[in-house]
């Protein structure tokens, strides 16, 4: 069960229905038979990213002797933040397309493989130390849907036009600031235990 929800918050946070229109357009400039090639790449190489921080993270987290609770309460606010992002868009938040083929940057890194999801992998490792194949688990299940919803993204597109989309991620963001504001109580209730 821990798995499904941890699947269902990193997919939360990776929001793959709200990136299908700046995928879409960062995909303009590239030849339509190298589209498909290219996605493939940036979704594989934004997974090598999320394992290298899965496994790696906890390392990071004790380099810096940061505590559960400060993790939780830190990722509590940063996804509260993004969450409020999705439900109320600001005007800038449509991005111009790209000249050529895009590589990393920016449909791997930021987004499939964000802050947010780096972050939010920190948590979740540090909340659960000794369950990493679960957390492997959930990050493999959330990067699956992530990658075949953007893999039809073209089609999602057709079939949902702009509106359909916005008012998904406006759901998802939703549904993703509850997990801010729990995730912040959490933490907070871990400081405050004698």
């Amino acid at each position: 069960m821990r798995i499904f929800f941890n699947a269902i918050t990193l997919l939360l946070i990776m929001d793959p229905l709200g990136n299908i229109p700046p995928f879409l357009s960062a995909l303009k400039g590239v030849e339509p038979e190298r589209r498909r090639k290219v996605l493939l790449r940036e979704i594989m190489i934004a997974y090598v990213v999320l394992l290298a921080f899965l496994f790696a993270g906890r390392y990071v987290l004790l380099l810096l002797s940061l505590q559960e609770e400060t993790i939780s309460i830190a990722g509590g606010i940063v996804l509260f933040l993004i969450a409020l992002r999705m439900v109320f868009p600001s005007a800038e938040a449509t991005r111009d397309a790209l000249e050529g083929e895009p590589f990393i940057v920016p449909l791997a890194i930021p987004f499939i493989a964000g802050p947010s999801t780096l972050a939010s992998l920190l948590l979740l490792q540090q909340s659960s130390p000794n369950r990493t194949l679960a957390l492997f688990l959930a990050l493999t299940l959330a990067w699956s849907v992530t990658a075949i919803i953007l893999l039809s993204s073209t089609s999602l597109y057709r079939l949902l036009k702009e509106r359909g989309l916005i008012a998904l991620e406006r759901l998802m963001g939703m549904l993703l600031v509850m997990l801010a504001v729990q995730m912040f109580i959490n933490g907070v209730a871990k400081f405050m235990k004698p």
